[in-house]
């Protein structure tokens, strides 16, 4: 009897592990899909943008060249699957002229 209770308590503790892995590969599977949408867009493949995935939320960091570019690539995070929510950490980058303009004033 003592046996059979060991084995129990052992196959739930791997099924514990099995599922934080499991969440853990998906988070990756993740990560990788929605790189693979930036990289291979027209609009926003050529920026310097980081992925991390955390339980399904997806945190862009990087900078922008514009408002729609932030906003067109949250658009593209949210279409893969897997994806619960999508954070942005997205700078958007100002011109150099505009930093010019301002100083002189």
């Amino acid at each position: 009897m003592r046996r059979v209770s060991e084995a129990l308590i052992l196959v739930v503790l791997l099924a514990g592990c099995s599922a934080t892995t499991n969440g853990t590969h998906d988070d990756l599977s993740t990560t990788t899909q929605v790189k693979i949408a930036l990289l291979s867009d027209t609009q926003v493949g050529g920026l310097r943008l980081d992925v991390k995935t955390f339980q399904g939320v997806v945190t862009l960091t990087g900078t922008v060249r514009s408002a729609a570019d932030q906003q067109h690539a949250i658009a593209l995070a949210k279409r893969i699957h897997g994806v619960r929510d999508v954070r942005s950490q997205l700078k958007v980058e100002v011109p150099a002229f505009q930093h010019s303009g301002a100083a002189g004033q």
